[in-house]
């Protein structure tokens, strides 16, 4: 199991809205950076994400699951890009900050500061674990 990051702007996909679409999730759609599209099409049936609010909030806020590896983004009329479908799986007790993440020296290399445009990245495990327990999952 791999684990990622997933940004969404909260006015336009929150994380309340992907719990109300419930058991059947929802598309991860309208990423058109090379880079992210990459990291949609290396992830697996069962990987797990950190969802994040950017922009607004800037935080991690919940997880999903990745339950449908790629296929071709039904909102991208050229047809290059990919989305793959994700379910809710849980909201953090406490959401992570990236203020909060940026304090600690043990995520410095996370591409979330060091790439802070990009909006689908992967997240090692230690990572996970650390974030988690922020989070207090």
């Amino acid at each position: 199991m791999k684990y990622w990051l997933l940004k969404s702007e909260p006015d336009v996909w929150s994380v309340d809205q992907q719990i109300k679409a419930g058991l059947k999730g929802t598309n991860w759609d309208g990423v058109r950076n090379y880079q992210a599209a990459n990291n949609l099409k290396s992830m697996k049936k069962g990987d797990l994400c950190f969802f994040y609010h950017s922009n607004i909030g800037k935080e991690i806020v919940g997880i999903v699951e990745v339950i449908k590896t790629a296929f071709l983004d039904p909102t991208d009329k050229k047809k290059k890009f990919v989305a793959v479908k994700v379910r809710f799986k849980n909201k953090l007790q406490t959401p992570v900050t990236l203020e909060n993440i940026k304090k600690n020296k043990d995520l410095s290399h996370l591409a979330l500061i060091k790439q802070s445009r990009l909006s689908v990245m992967p997240v090692d495990y230690k990572s996970w674990k650390i974030i988690n327990n922020m989070g207090k999952i």
